[in-house]
């Protein structure tokens, strides 16, 4: 799976298997083909020229294919062999995408830059391995925001002093941070 933007630079990239050749030529080669291609072209092209780049064995009647889509300034490109449907994986680049949108409410180039790891974390919870795992884009949010919340929590227990933590978590041993402080201090809650 890749994300590679119109200028050629890769903004996420996972691989299932182990390419031949270093990942980014084949970063380029996979750019070199879609980007000249119009947009009346059809999504899905066969590349042989990948063969010896992903180490990928020619058997007979068996070919690597490219299948992308191309939203805004970004490609979204999933390289497969013939045993997977071209409609199955247009979906599923759709149903990524979604997520992503979701995620980062209106998805662009830079919350992919700023934020890859959690693009990583949502192609995870779609494909894992090479496998789907998920579609539905609502439990693929569900999934994310829980993780989030996970790891939210698990910063605050950690870092007594972090800002609006507030708890007094079993690592903060009734410490109060500065911001619980100061919050108590302002509505009259706190003690004196």
């Amino acid at each position: 799976m890749q994300i590679v933007n119109t200028s050629g630079v890769s903004r996420l990239t996972k691989f299932f298997t182990t390419p031949q050749k270093p990942p980014q030529v084949l970063v380029e080669k996979i750019f070199s083909l879609i980007s000249p291609r119009s947009q009346a072209l059809c999504n899905f092209l066969d590349a042989p020229e990948l063969d010896p780049l992903l180490n990928h064995p020619s058997r007979s009647g068996e070919k690597l294919r490219i299948i992308y889509r191309n939203y805004a300034t970004l490609y979204f490109v999933f390289v497969v062999d013939s045993s997977e449907s071209e409609l199955g994986v247009l979906d599923l680049i759709q149903v990524f995408v979604e997520a992503l949108d979701r995620a980062f409410q209106n998805v662009c180039e830079l919350d992919l830059v700023f934020n890859f790891d959690d693009a990583h974390h949502i192609l995870s919870e779609v494909v894992q391995g090479g496998i789907v795992l998920e579609t539905s884009v609502d439990e693929i949010q569900a999934a994310v925001q829980q993780a989030s919340q996970a790891r939210q929590k698990s910063f605050s227990s950690a870092n007594p002093l972090a800002l609006g933590s507030g708890n007094k978590g079993s690592r903060g041993g009734g410490i109060q941070t500065p911001f619980g402080w100061f919050a108590g201090r302002f509505s009259g809650s706190g003690t004196r």
